[in-house]
């Protein structure tokens, strides 16, 4: 990019968003810091540190040499993020409110306000990358240079305006590369730790947050033979394959269920909504565990139209390798479905199926359900 353009920088606080304010302005672009602030109901809490990453922030900007507004977007977060993500809890699913939030706040709320400063594109600190294709004229999402860091799968639901408006600077570096660069020219939070989990939870335990919003009718958890093996808090509060806090130990008795032994772990590997029943399994493989199908909806698309219907890659989740599948339309309007080469492991509605061709992702949608079976 050889002319100076106005470029709103997201600046969370963390390692990647300051390196790539410092990249851009290297560049010789005008750069402007945002703080985006999505969340206040415990601001003052423990687990909440909102405050500290905007003094971070505002660290990184003074030492980069750039202006930095703080803006909340609280509001916005909370009726476009928070309250879609209590309703798929409230209905059984395991939604995924990063996809959300990069849709609605960072790639809507958050370049909509950095249009009105008059800025020409905006940037964050995603692993992930945008080009030009010169023969579609169409902008592409790719995988970041770091396969162990790559974030394209957060922002799969991205569109051809959206993508025309950003810049992922740090997508073309592995992440030793931003850790270094950011020591070098003696950025203050260049050995903070990495943030997890969803931004408005923070390190507080999931179900102790979940508890607060969401009422729990307690109920049976039986195993694949519809024996009773424990009891659960509420549907809301399990996710499948989650394999802690079940509160169950082995089958005593001879002729294990299938799966493994008396001593295998357990996993949630179903949710019957219409009788508040948990469903469990021995055994990490066992087959209710493992799906050769899924079926997704509320699907986004790149480059603004689906593929065709065929070959191609998909993640159920984020952490996983690209799998090999094929893409089809379902009977359903507005649905799809994928069948897989191999079968895919607790494929669970509400998360995001993500399709790839190679290099290039190509949008997705929200599962569900798996092997023609309902979301619950």
């Amino acid at each position: 990019m050889t002319n100076k353009q106005r470029i709103v920088v997201g600046l969370s606080g963390g390692v990647d968003s300051a390196v790539t304010a410092w990249l851009l302005k290297q560049q010789g672009h005008e750069v402007v810091g945002i703080f985006m602030k999505n969340w206040e109901d415990d601001d003052d809490s423990e687990y909440c540190s909102s405050r500290q990453d905007f003094l971070d922030a505002a660290a990184v900007a003074d030492v980069i040499g750039i202006e930095i507004e703080h803006v909340n977007f609280a509001a916005d977060y909370r009726d476009r993020v928070f309250a879609e993500f209590l309703r798929e809890y409230q209905a059984g699913r395991t939604p995924n409110p990063d996809v959300l939030c990069n849709a609605e706040i960072k790639f809507k709320a958050f370049l909509d306000h950095a249009m009105r400063l008059g800025a020409e594109k905006i940037a964050t600190g995603h692993y992930a990358r945008v080009r030009l294709n010169a023969a579609t004229q169409r902008h592409e999402l790719l995988k970041g240079l770091d396969p162990a860091k790559d974030q394209s799968y957060f922002l799969h639901r991205l569109n051809q305006a959206q993508l025309g408006k950003a810049l992922f600077p740090v997508g073309e570096l592995h992440k030793t590369e931003v850790r270094r660069i950011a020591a070098e020219i003696g950025l203050p939070n260049a050995k903070k730790k990495d943030s997890t989990g969803i931004c408005f939870i923070g390190e507080r335990p999931f179900r102790e947050f979940l508890n607060r919003y969401l009422a729990n009718q307690p109920g049976p958890i039986k195993d694949e033979r519809g024996r009773k093996i424990g009891q659960h808090v509420g549907l809301s509060f399990y996710t499948l394959g989650q394999r802690q806090g079940l509160g169950i130990g082995g089958i005593k008795e001879k002729g294990a269920p299938r799966g493994g032994g008396t001593h295998a772990p357990w996993f949630v590997a179903r949710k019957d909504m219409a009788t508040n029943t948990l469903y469990a399994v021995q055994g990490h493989d066992h087959p209710w565990l493992l799906s050769h199908e899924l079926i997704f909806d509320d699907a986004s698309w790149c480059a603004s139209t689906p593929p065709a219907p065929g070959p191609c890659a998909a993640k159920t989740r984020y952490r996983q390798q690209d799998a090999a599948c094929t893409l089809a339309a379902d009977d359903t309007p507005g649905r799809w479905r994928l069948r897989f080469a191999d079968p895919q492991w607790a494929v669970t509605p509400g998360q995001s199926a993500v399709l790839y061709d190679g290099e290039v992702c190509l949008g997705g949608g929200v599962i569900f359900g798996v092997d023609g079976a309902d979301a619950a």
